[in-house]
């Protein structure tokens, strides 16, 4: 899944949610007033909604978590392969941070 297709989802799911709200903002104001059968509608209208948008965001959160492992196994497979260029690279690192913390901390 890319970062574009990550963002539409959300938007989408955001959008979703945004419209359950505003059906169960429609419905509490409708069985104030009146009740019947025009609230017996907007309820299961609202229900069907709010039951696609927990689908759809059980689904977002199972594509993250599979990204998320996926990451993680390639990441493995990589410090795996790769031991010094890993040290290699997290010292570099470490020593780049430790030099802007100095400098942060002696202009004070």
């Amino acid at each position: 899944m890319t970062r574009s297709s990550s963002d539409a989802i959300k938007h989408k799911l955001l959008a979703d949610f945004n419209a359950v709200v505003s059906e169960a903002d429609q419905l509490l104001k409708l069985v104030t007033e009146e009740g019947g059968d025009k609230a017996v509608a907007l309820r299961s209208k609202v229900e069907r909604n709010l039951n696609a948008a927990k689908d759809r965001l059980r689904g977002l959160e199972d594509a993250v978590m599979e990204r998320t492992r996926a990451t993680a196994r390639a990441t493995d497979e990589y410090v795996h392969e790769n031991p010094w260029q890993t040290v290699g690279v997290a010292a570099g690192l470490s020593a780049i941070i430790g030099v802007v913390i100095g400098l942060l901390l002696t202009r004070r």
